[in-house]
C-alpha cells in the first residue's frame, strides 16, 4: 500500500513563500516519477512540477523560476519550495507518485498511480 501525506500548506500574502512536503511510504520502484498538482474549485487538476528518478525536473510555465521541486529519497520525502507566491497560485496542492514523466506525461493526472489527500494553499493579494 502506498501512502502520501502532504504538509506545509497555509495562508500567505502575495510575494510570500511556503514549502510543501510529501511524506511517502510503500512506493513501487519501477515508476518513480513524482509530482505536485494544483486544483482550485473551478479548474481541472493541473501539473505544477515533477521530478524523475534521475533528478530531472519539469515545471509548468507559470511557476518556472518561482517553484523548486526536490526530493530526499533516503527520507522518502518530496518537497515543493514556493517563492514569490501569487493569488493565482491559490488552490489545493496534491502530491502524486508512481508516475511516468517522459514526453509531457508529467502534466497528466492519469499518469500517476498514487495521490495524497491534498493540502490548501491560499495566497492573498
Amino acid at each position: 500500500q502506498v501512502d502520501l501525506v502532504e504538509s506545509g500548506g497555509g495562508s500567505v500574502q502575495h510575494g510570500g513563500s511556503l514549502r510543501l512536503s510529501c511524506a511517502t511510504s510503500g512506493l513501487v520502484a519501477s515508476r518513480r516519477c513524482m509530482g505536485w498538482f494544483r486544483q482550485d474549485s473551478e479548474k481541472q487538476r493541473e501539473g505544477v512540477a515533477a521530478i524523475r528518478d534521475d533528478g530531472r525536473v519539469n515545471y509548468a510555465a507559470d511557476v518556472q523560476g518561482r517553484f523548486t521541486i526536490s526530493k530526499d529519497w533516503d527520507k522518502r520525502i518530496l518537497y515543493l519550495e514556493m517563492n514569490n507566491l501569487k493569488p493565482e497560485d491559490t488552490g489545493m496542492y496534491y502530491c502524486a507518485a508512481e508516475g511516468l514523466c517522459g514526453l509531457g506525461r508529467w502534466k497528466r493526472p492519469s499518469e500517476y498511480g498514487s495521490w495524497g489527500q491534498g493540502i490548501q494553499v491560499t495566497v492573498s493579494s
